[in-house]
């Protein structure tokens, strides 16, 4: 178990490194940090222009291999480098990983959770009325893109605040209140506030995705020999379908896990900027339009790790799952 976990955690260096060079070498070819001095008025001298963007390492008349070393080389000591307004790209990233991270984690974890519990009771009660009706509402979630999803939902918040509970429940903007004056609790309570649409935007999708899958796997097993075994042996129908059909159907759903999550990571970039969330996703988009090519790189690499960390997960939950994997 253990060499196999270590085996699988080099690979996943090895693809972090590959990852992490294309990416900047793709930013670094695609974008142009030059362009942002050509509408400056009065215009630089173009020796201020090379000395300015050699200081940032973003000069193009720079050997790319050259200054893909010297970005290499910075983030081996943990510097990401410099933005084109010549902050350390460092400082903005710390902040927004956070945001980005929290809103991730909670839409992944209540969306993969409540996606297998739904599947799972589609499968047991198949052809019946809750499995009907969550496979309508799946591909109806599912035929809608992040974007108007967000939208709808908060125009139902509105309408939610307005009508039902006549105060602001669901805020629809930003990650807290600006100048907020109010106690531990309070403070908890409007990130909370906060916090619900976002994560249901990214959840619903999830809900929709992990149902249908666990569905279909959970149905694959409930005929299965093991299951007619365990309830020959006196279990009841709920332990031998949790103990024994859930236990096997989940295991390919764990390595779906990790597909899901990078998906996610692309949906919560549309989300943050919907909702007002300064995250990583916002400023990825922003740094495309400054030609900002050390950020883009930096998120593509703080990605590219994420996913991968989201893969080991998977891993080890298929090694619990599955008595095989760990021998």
């Amino acid at each position: 178990m253990a060499g196999w976990l270590a085996r699988r955690l080099l690979n996943y260096v090895v693809l972090v490194a590959v990852a992490a060079s294309l990416a900047y070498l793709l930013a670094a070819t695609a974008l142009d940090p030059r362009s942002n001095y050509a509408d400056r008025t009065p215009k630089p001298p173009p020796s201020v222009v090379d000395a300015q963007l050699t200081a940032l390492n973003l000069n193009d008349k720079t050997p790319l291999l050259q200054r893909y070393a010297t970005w290499a080389g910075g983030v081996l000591h943990g510097d990401f480098g410099k933005s084109v307004a010549g902050a350390p790209v460092n400082d903005d990233l710390e902040r927004r990983m956070g945001v980005t991270f929290r809103l991730v984690i909670l839409g992944l974890v209540f969306g993969s959770l409540l996606g297998v519990l739904v599947g799972a009771l589609a499968a047991v009660n198949q052809y019946g009325w809750f499995d009907r009706l969550s496979a309508g509402l799946s591909f109806v979630v599912l035929a809608i893109p992040v974007v108007v999803l967000a939208n709808m939902l908060i125009l139902l918040a509105t309408w939610a605040n307005e009508q039902v509970f006549g105060r602001q429940v669901f805020l629809v903007s930003g990650e807290y209140t600006a100048g907020l004056e109010t106690d531990l609790w309070g403070y908890a309570v409007d990130r909370l506030q906060h916090l619900i649409l976002p994560t249901i935007s990214l959840a619903v999708g999830l809900i929709a995705v992990f149902s249908r899958y666990q569905r279909n796997m959970m149905l694959d097993v409930l005929g299965a020999d093991f299951v007619r075994t365990a309830r020959a042996k006196g279990l009841s129908r709920r332990q031998a379908l949790f103990k024994h059909a859930l236990r096997t159907a989940l295991i390919p759903v764990a390595t779906y896990f990790a597909f899901t999550f990078g998906a996610l990571l692309m949906g919560a970039t549309f989300t943050e900027k919907i909702f007002g969330w300064h995250g990583l996703g916002e400023q990825l988009i922003n740094s495309v339009f400054t030609n900002d090519v050390n950020t883009v790189a930096a998120i593509s690499l703080l990605a590219a790790v994420a996913v991968l960390c989201a893969s080991l997960a998977a891993d080890l939950l298929h090694a619990a799952l599955d008595p095989r994997v760990r021998a």
